[in-house]
């Protein structure tokens, strides 16, 4: 089932959380939500759910395959929720709860006691917790927890499942190895899904596209590698991970960092302006020469080599800071060391005048 939001606000008090949003979700799709606090991803999502209603706007709509369910109340949109502190009852054991939408269904569409349990014992194994039925959730760890969540959202079968930061109250490998179980859950399933989060990892690995959220506006909305590798603002840029600031002057067709050259596309020669570059930590080399075209020098002041890459912290001359990764082969063949005197240099940069990328 499809999402379409048309024009959609809404205002707490004097607070404009959502300002005139539209977006539509794909039939299957599974979307994430990325924003800071505040950005407006929650209450997008309660307004998808029926839990908080949309200003009164004329042409606001919010539609699923089509039918506008402004208005709606929750039950009747065929909608399951995950919360991020998993909302179990705690006097139920895991199968009561999964069963529990089914059961409080109205008597003529309440299932048989047979095809609860059916059901029931189909999503315990889609969960992979089978033989667990029995255990209540203070015996369960936070990750079990979370799938019995999410078990029980999809027990009504819903058309839409929608999960508030489902992995925010976990610890971090919990976190990473439920996302991975999430994605390849919704391959098997193909249930329309949208889910909030302020984990950028979590949103580029799990979902299909990735809507970016800032003070109650869309920033942009694409595919993990449209949003990384082509953010549309500085917002985007700045959120989606690590970033290096350097500020510039471009003339002469060129952008100059002091006596640095950096390579900026087609800028026409008599474009003359103070411009703010974007880099990367990936996206800067570190050499114990000039390479001729002009460097940056800077000082090491901390290395971690600990995970895939070396992570080292560096300040310019002018003393500001800079994150530089490389590979541990590089650091090796550099024979790097802390308190060292290098010369960095940007292999790719992302360039920015007033509001709008060069």
């Amino acid at each position: 089932m499809s999402i379409e939001i048309k024009n959609i606000s809404k205002t707490f008090g004097t607070m404009q959380a959502l300002k005139n949003v539209n977006l539509v979700v794909p039939d299957g799709g599974l979307v994430a939500l990325l924003g800071p606090s505040g950005s407006g991803k929650t209450t997008l999502l309660r307004i998808i759910a029926g839990l908080e209603q949309p200003d009164d706007i004329p042409d606001s709509e919010i539609r699923f395959h089509k039918q506008n369910v402004v208005g709606r109340a929750v039950g009747e949109r065929q909608v399951g929720f995950v919360f991020q502190h998993y909302a179990l009852f705690r006097h139920m054991n895991v199968f009561e709860n999964i069963a529990f939408g089914l059961r409080v269904r109205p008597r003529k569409l309440r299932p048989s006691s047979r095809k609860i349990t059916e059901k029931v014992s189909e999503l315990l194994k889609l969960i992979q917790l089978e033989g667990l039925e029995q255990r209540f959730p203070s015996q369960l760890s936070g990750g079990q927890r979370q799938r019995v969540a999410l078990a029980r959202a999809l027990a009504i079968e819903p058309k839409i499942l929608l999960l508030d930061e489902p992995f925010g109250a976990l610890d971090a490998r919990v976190r990473q190895d439920l996302r991975r179980w999430l994605r390849r859950l919704h391959d098997e399933i193909h249930v329309t899904s949208v889910f909030v989060t302020h984990d950028q990892e979590e949103a580029l690995e799990v979902a299909d596209r990735i809507v970016v959220m800032n003070h109650g506006k869309i920033e942009q909305e694409g595919t993990p590698d449209e949003v990384f590798h082509k953010p549309a603002s500085e917002f985007v840029l700045s959120f989606l991970g690590n970033v290096n600031l350097f500020h510039g002057r471009m003339e002469d067709g060129k952008v100059m960092l002091g006596s640095l050259s950096v390579d900026s596309g087609n800028i026409p020669s008599d474009r003359k302006e103070n411009v703010r570059l974007f880099v990367r930590p990936h996206e800067l080399e570190i050499n114990h020469m000039d390479s001729g075209s002009g460097a940056l020098p800077a000082r090491i002041v901390r290395m971690q080599s600990a995970g895939p890459n070396v992570k080292i912290e560096l300040i310019t001359a002018d003393g500001t800071p800079l994150n530089v990764e490389i590979s541990h082969e590089k650091r090796h063949e550099l024979i790097l060391l802390e308190g060292q005197e290098v010369f960095v240099t940007p292999k790719q940069a992302r360039i920015f005048s007033g509001d709008y990328q060069i």
